[in-house]
């Protein structure tokens, strides 16, 4: 039911308080009537007694609150779903952005929805190929899986989500697959740049894109990655398809999260952000998975940027606490032009194991990964101890170990950001690079895998 109200009482910052309300539901959307006719939005965050405290969508600047007048619409802030909104652009809010049509809803549904119930989750199993020799050969992407990729500032994280976007496919299926990107406070630069490279590639046609620019209002950040996810519910559930859900950047979320809660006058947690983040980006992120007897699933790959590269901050250190592992942009290789600058050895896929293997991808999966896991190590080892003790200090072994992890990050990790790899081809890459090694070295490997394998690159 509708109720009209002209008891604004005041505004501070995105919020508003309402008076003598009745009946009024937390989150339910609120129109606020300006006097010139004009129309803002909201919601409700709070219910005190007989009074409302409203967050506002868009600017509180030139709200009279004499002359205005709030609308309770009984009901919370929906999406219209429909899968003509494959190959469009939206804002924040699910309004067109792309001078389309507008989209005719199957169905209306509440952005707010809930996580999938342990109960009903079915295991994720199932390889997801990036194209990504660091991903798909050694933090292997796994369908229904929650893998965030943390970055810092200047880092190419936008280029990275752009390539994944692009090449990211369920090998043996035939089932559709469709990428919805949630762009949160972002530049209008790197919208375009998202924008252009989808349109360009053709990946437009089966992706929905969400848009929330850095001089929107900091509230519309809040809603974005919901809508992304309701959207990402309706195509996976619904229509049976494979989504692959990327939100960047997670830090302005939370810095939303932050700036409402400060204006709230709620008791700060660390650093400042309010004591429910964990609760709230669990909310996110578990809303990712797969269904027992639905074809469809959810894949989130949502990007941060640490502040001041600190793995330790709230932001990094809570998502890493709810998903299954992260993939983390190292400063080191990008200064050096290793594109994907991915620092391997601290990321970190915890299914990675299941996805893997005979049927998957190939039988000798699990142990070349093992054995390029520890060479590089190794690698990695001797090149710091060569810079300390100089290069007359190693012996043979280290010595061809050092080669080894330079090669490695040339010819496995360095693919740019337009190559797409099979995992055949980042397999036959690493059998290639562990040739340079000593037999007697690979001791994780079977022996008939390296005779199966390692004889053919030798050859």
């Amino acid at each position: 039911m509708i109720k009209e109200y002209r008891t604004i009482k005041e505004i501070v910052g995105p919020l508003m308080v309402v008076e003598r309300v009745e009946g009024v539901k937390y989150d339910e959307l609120v129109e606020i009537e300006l006097q010139t006719g004009e129309l803002r939005r909201g919601k409700v965050l709070e219910i005190n007694e007989d009074k409302a405290v409203v967050q506002l969508f868009e600017s509180s600047a030139g709200i009279n609150i004499k002359g205005s007048k709030a609308k309770f619409l009984g009901k919370p802030l929906e999406l219209g779903l429909s899968e003509d909104m494959l190959g469009r652009v939206f804002d924040g809010l699910g309004r067109p952005k792309d001078n389309g049509p507008k989209i005719i809803p199957e169905i209306r549904s509440d952005i707010n929805g809930s996580p999938l119930n342990p109960v009903s989750r079915d295991y994720p199993s199932e390889f997801i190929q990036t194209g990504i020799s660091a991903i798909d050969g050694l933090n292997t992407l796994v369908r229904g899986q929650k893998l965030p990729v943390f970055s810092g500032s200047g880092l190419p994280h936008a280029e990275l989500a752009a390539q994944i976007a692009r090449q990211a496919k369920v090998l043996n299926s035939d089932s559709k697959f469709a990428v919805v990107f949630a762009a949160i406070g972002i530049t209008f630069e790197e919208a375009q740049f998202f924008i252009d490279d989808f349109t360009k590639t053709g990946a437009i046609d089966r992706a929905v894109l969400f848009v929330n620019l850095a001089n929107d209002p900091a509230i519309e950040r809040i809603a974005t990655p919901r809508m992304a996810l309701t959207t990402a519910e309706f195509l996976a559930f619904e229509k049976g398809m494979h989504v692959l859900v990327i939100i960047t950047d997670m830090t302005n979320y939370c810095e939303a999260l932050r700036e409402v809660s400060a204006a709230r006058k709620e008791v700060p947690g660390r650093r400042g952000y309010p004591g429910y983040l964990y609760t709230d980006l669990a909310n996110l992120y578990e809303r990712a998975g797969r269904v027992k007897g639905r074809e469809g699933s959810i894949t989130q790959i949502p990007i941060l940027t640490m502040p001041e590269d600190d793995k330790t901050h709230p932001i990094p250190d809570l998502t890493g606490y709810i998903t299954e592992g992260q993939i983390i942009l190292s400063r080191d290789l990008n200064r050096r032009e290793i594109m994907p600058p991915i620092d391997v050895l601290p990321s970190l896929s915890r299914l990675k194991d299941k996805g893997i293997g005979r049927g998957k991808t190939r039988e000798d999966h699990a142990d070349t990964m093992n054995q390029l896991f520890s060479a590089y190590a190794q690698g990695k080892q001797a090149k710091e101890l060569a810079v300390i003790l100089g290069e007359s200090a190693l012996s043979d072994t280290d010595k061809l170990f050092a080669k080894f992890a330079e090669g490695f990050e040339k010819e496995y990790i360095s693919q740019g950001f337009n190559t797409n790899r099979t995992i055949e081809e980042t397999l036959a890459i690493g059998w290639k690079l562990l040739a340079l090694l000593p037999k007697t070295e690979l001791k994780r490997i079977r022996d008939e895998y390296l005779e199966k394998y390692l004889k053919r690159e030798d050859e």
